[in-house]
């Protein structure tokens, strides 16, 4: 029971990774909202993690006055921020790729943070305290081929996360982030272009460990980032990867 007590907003928690995090926080103890664009699938989480399902679109700024506010509403705090929402292209040469994928890619993994904190960092700020966990990449510190403007949106994020924790650090906040390699997900057919045992084997070649990441893999470290166990942790970003980046 390490997030006792404690209230969490994830985004992107309908799937993969997302419900994952949320599966986990719930199971230490923590309430959780499950925000994402898909309000069916992120109902059906909530219920199996007993927490509330929130549609949210995470690059626009209304929708996270609305998930702020909800959460105030019911809470009157909020402890923990996942920002784990984010999206690709399709893989091709980087010239290829269209203004409007470029926007799409820009908006969902790297604006959103922006936005977020724009509503939840004064919430933080206010009670001194608050945990901030950016799920980016490590195609953000090791890039893939033709995943280029994806590859930039993640070293963004990290970059991000470190400048929010050096600024956020005397106010109590933490922040920190994960870098994911390729794992079990909706996204994994989209990093690969087509999901065929060749495909597969080829991404497995680059990982030492020799398996894909898996939601659990995620939730577990991002239980440990979030919780006091990790209050001395700021400007991480935490390769669950297994050896990928080495």
């Amino acid at each position: 029971m390490r997030l006792e007590g404690k209230t969490a907003i994830v985004t992107g928690a309908a799937s993969g990774f997302g419900r994952g995090i949320a599966e986990k926080f719930a199971a230490e103890g923590a309430r959780v909202i499950v925000a994402d664009l898909n309000a069916e699938g992120a109902e059906e989480v909530a219920q199996a993690v007993l927490g509330m399902a929130h549609r949210v679109d995470v690059s626009a700024d209304a929708d996270w006055a609305d998930l702020t506010a909800r959460a105030m509403e019911e809470w009157g705090r909020i402890d923990i921020l996942v920002n784990n929402a984010g999206i690709t292209h399709m893989p091709k040469p980087m010239e290829d790729v269209t203004e409007e994928e470029f926007d799409r890619v820009l908006r969902v993994n790297a604006k959103s943070v922006y936005l977020s904190a724009r509503h939840v960092v004064p919430v933080m700020k206010a009670a001194r305290a608050g945990a901030i966990l950016n799920v980016a990449s490590t195609a953000g510190v090791s890039p893939r081929p033709r995943l280029n403007w994806y590859n930039a949106s993640k070293g963004w994020m990290i970059t991000a996360t470190k400048a929010m924790a050096v600024e956020l650090a005397p106010e109590g906040v933490r922040v920190n982030a994960l870098n994911p390699v390729a794992g079990e997900t909706p996204l994994l057919a989209s990093f690969m272009g087509e999901d065929t045992p060749e495909m597969r084997a080829k991404f497995l070649s680059t990982i030492p460990l020799g398996r894909f990441s898996t939601p659990q893999d995620l939730g577990n470290a991002a239980c440990f980032l979030c919780s006091d166990e990790a209050s001395m942790i700021t400007g991480v970003a935490m390769e669950v990867d297994g050896g990928r980046c080495i």
